[in-house]
């Protein structure tokens, strides 16, 4: 995770052999089409969401009472003027229950939620419109995962947010890092924690 205060978006390819219905926690980051300020702006170190924004944020603790079959908890998250970053963990549940992978760790917190591979490659670009894009990956059916619970929340936010403006749009793509161990955790926890007060910092400025 070289370079990781300073740039995030990683180029790699997607992780195989990795089920995205798998009990762990994920850190995402999800953009704005051509990085526009649709949620607010920052001055002097706070930001002030726009009405999309508040949409933004209200959608995504939504997507927690929505979905209590897969078990979801949330970590840090922060609304940016043009992206939004969060940790989420997907916890046991019957949809992951035939859960098959070795070389587990518990980083503390709660403990299901935690439960993430050591396997390496943990970055990829996803494209949540198309979730089997790579053929590599054997897992299926693509649903009750990681991209589903990102398709929804951003398709939820989109048909609100044109109510606003029209011009509304996210970026086909996301990025998610699977979080592998507790000094990972907080790495990115304190990254999301400062990420407004070091915004003129950020790539995405």
């Amino acid at each position: 995770m070289s370079k990781f205060q300073n740039k995030y978006r990683i180029p790699s390819a997607r992780l195989k052999n990795w089920d995205y219905r798998w009990a762990g926690l994920y850190f995402i980051t999800i953009c704005t089409e051509n990085r526009k300020h649709y949620f607010g702006e920052i001055t002097d170190g706070k930001i002030t969401l726009s009405e999309i924004g508040e949409i933004v944020e209200f959608e995504w603790l939504k997507t927690f009472e929505m979905r209590p079959d897969m078990n979801l908890w949330t970590g840090e998250y922060v609304v940016m003027p043009n992206h939004f970053h969060a940790i989420i963990g997907i916890g046991e549940n019957k949809f992951n229950s035939d859960c098959d992978h070795n070389d587990i760790i518990e980083p503390r917190g709660r403990d299901a939620m935690h439960r993430v591979s050591t396997n390496n490659h943990d970055h990829k670009n996803h494209d949540d419109n198309n979730p089997t894009h790579n053929n590599t990956n054997q897992f299926g059916p693509q649903s009750k995962n990681l991209a589903s619970i990102v398709r929804g929340f951003k398709s939820s936010v989109t048909i609100s947010a044109r109510k606003i403006n029209p011009q509304f749009a996210w970026q086909p793509r996301f990025h998610d890092h699977i979080i592998r161990n507790d000094k990972s955790f907080q790495k990115i926890q304190d990254y999301i924690e400062k990420n407004v007060s070091n915004w003129k910092l950020d790539n995405f400025f």
